[in-house]
């Protein structure tokens, strides 16, 4: 039975050390518990009273979607790893033995996925801009350093390593000076996503002071604001205290003449379900801002066509735009939720199949990988039909291409390219993903 999260509820996360109080008031097998507890030294974890209150159908755990999408489960690290863990459980993190063997598996878990800490990191007089990433000619990515966490964790999350307190592996910009000043170096930028974490869990005027500046670059027309807020936390946009300041904040975005785009992340129909999910919407929308939905296909949450035409209709009578079905990064507990790139292909053509005109605004599944976006258009026996929906070099952007694989592939280095590929297109590949064309 869920318990209904009265109106004026202060947001209060949980993480590791209130797992005892979480299991006091909701029933885990004890192998799941001690998962979470050793588990969530190398993975973050961490939780709201509306996640488990409102998502949670605890009489399914633990097969529960949300459950499954929150806290971390067996299966997610290997065996070594899980026997490197439990052989450390009962010392302390800061013994230096736990903290060796926690970021050698850390490390090992492909941290920074698609060039992330390398090849998209601008750079001026030699030194790297913080907290920016420009993978795309028009796009700029912005890490505001109040907006690294979030008001929970996804359990696939590709920015897992944003946070696990670790900066080397963290990306954070104090202010918008550096990026306002790259901005006006490159005019052929007019969209910035503002990202983490997840700026939402920044105060109304915080987020200002990172979004005002912006508005005196003339040649900036998009500003995207990344969240998962309206699944896990959407008193965010109704009932907390500044609610009405953050929105107000969008209205004057959008008075600018800017796009104001609010990039939402839902991953199960679930998630809309709820009252207060669909007022956070509602209002939201009210400030002349677009939300757009976008999620990856995850094994265990949502490896179901009925799963995503349910989604994509929801969204679509909530006023929303269906964008993105997404394939899950070759990152963090892969082996865990990867789903095979053919039956994504079939997951997604079947719920496709399914939707009024207005909601096949949505495109999958696409895989953001080190050259660029790119979807799956078609896949049977091994063969698969590929296109660039964005690209590091915009000259490949709707390139088709045709690639061979098996029917285990999920990533695009499980493939091989056809022969008789291009050779721009080969070399673009190869560059960054030199198993497809070897």
């Amino acid at each position: 039975m869920h318990r209904t999260i009265e109106s004026g509820t202060r947001f209060r996360a949980f993480g590791p050390r209130q797992l005892d109080e979480i299991v006091r008031r909701y029933p885990m097998a004890a192998e799941v518990r001690d998962t979470v507890r050793i588990f969530s030294r190398v993975l973050p974890f961490r939780i709201n009273e509306y996640v488990l209150d409102e998502l949670i159908d605890w009489s399914r755990i633990p097969e529960d979607p949300i459950f499954q999408l929150v806290f971390p489960q067996p299966g997610m690290l290997s065996g070594e790893h899980a026997a490197a863990l439990r052989a450390l459980d009962g010392r302390a993190d800061a013994d230096p033995a736990v903290a060796a063997v926690v970021r050698r598996i850390r490390a090992e878990l492909n941290p920074h996925p698609g060039g992330q800490l390398d090849l998209n990191v601008p750079h001026r007089d030699g030194a790297a801009i913080p907290g920016l990433q420009h993978k795309y000619r028009e796009t700029v990515l912005y890490f505001p350093s109040q907006g690294q966490t979030c008001h929970a964790y996804c359990t696939y999350c590709f920015r897992w390593a944003q946070f696990v307190g670790d900066a080397d592996l963290r990306f954070a910009a104090p202010g918008p000076d550096a990026l306002v000043r790259y901005l006006r170096e490159h005019p052929e930028v007019n969209d910035v996503l503002v990202t983490g974490g997840d700026p939402a869990v920044m105060s109304a005027d915080r987020l200002r002071a990172h979004l005002q500046p912006l508005l005196a670059v003339p040649t900036l027309r998009v500003i995207r604001i990344g969240t998962k807020a309206p699944a896990y936390w959407p008193q965010r946009f109704v009932t907390d205290p500044d609610a009405d300041d953050l929105l107000r904040l969008f209205s004057e975005v959008v008075e600018s003449g800017r796009t104001l785009a609010v990039m939402a992340h839902f991953s199960h129909d679930h998630e809309l379900a709820s009252p207060m999910a669909k007022k956070a919407i509602s209002r939201i929308r009210s400030t002349g801002a677009v939300i757009y939905c976008q999620a990856p296909l995850i094994a265990h949450v949502n490896d179901d066509p009925d799963v995503w035409s349910s989604l994509w209709r929801a969204e679509i009578a909530a006023g929303c735009v269906p964008y993105y079905l997404f394939v899950a990064r070759d990152t963090g507990p892969h082996d865990y939720f990867r789903v095979p790139l053919e039956r994504a292909s079939e997951i997604f053509a079947e719920a496709y199949r399914r939707l009024p005109g207005l909601a096949r605004t949505v495109r999958g599944p696409v895989m953001s990988t080190e050259a660029g976006k790119v979807v799956v258009d078609g896949a049977s026996g091994g063969s698969f039909q590929l296109r660039f929906l964005q690209a590091r070099d915009p000259e490949l952007v709707g390139r088709p291409f045709r690639a061979h694989g098996s029917a285990d592939a999920a990533w695009i280095t499980d493939l091989t390219l056809h022969p008789d590929s291009p050779a721009d297109l080969r070399r673009a590949l190869a560059h960054t993903e030199a198993e497809l064309t070897a």
